[in-house]
């Protein structure tokens, strides 16, 4: 009987953490947020970069601001849930992007490299 209550109290503790941790973005969504992804894919003869920036937030973001190394991009709104993908201006070192809206955001990330494997073009 003794372990019977001690099982449950366990459990019941472990599913009441789990719906704290994992319930919690549902719960309270986030208003401001985004979710930023540069991209550049070295070839022989040239190089292919994009920059992908997703409001993952649950109201619009406005004056954002992509600059890439000194160039710089402008979306003057961007919607919850939209998806923009840009392509960095010729030139650019193509080292790292920040992205900053009205809202307060600031975010930089370095360009990411494609894994590369024997066989692939690229590699």
């Amino acid at each position: 009987m003794k372990t019977n209550l001690i099982v449950a109290s366990a459990s019941g503790a472990i599913i009441i953490t789990a719906i704290m941790i994992f319930g919690l973005p549902i719960l309270f969504p986030i208003k401001y947020d985004l979710r930023l992804d540069p991209f550049k894919d070295p070839q022989d003869l040239f190089t292919m970069a994009r920059v992908t920036i997703q409001n993952t937030g649950n109201a619009p973001l406005t004056n954002v601001v992509i600059d890439y190394d000194g160039y710089t991009d402008r979306l003057p709104l961007l919607k919850p849930g939209q998806k923009v993908i840009l392509s960095p201006p010729t030139g650019n070192k193509l080292e790292h992007v920040t992205v900053t809206t009205d809202e307060g955001i600031r975010i930089t990330m370095p360009y990411r490299l494609p894994s590369k494997m024997p066989g692939m073009m690229g590699s």
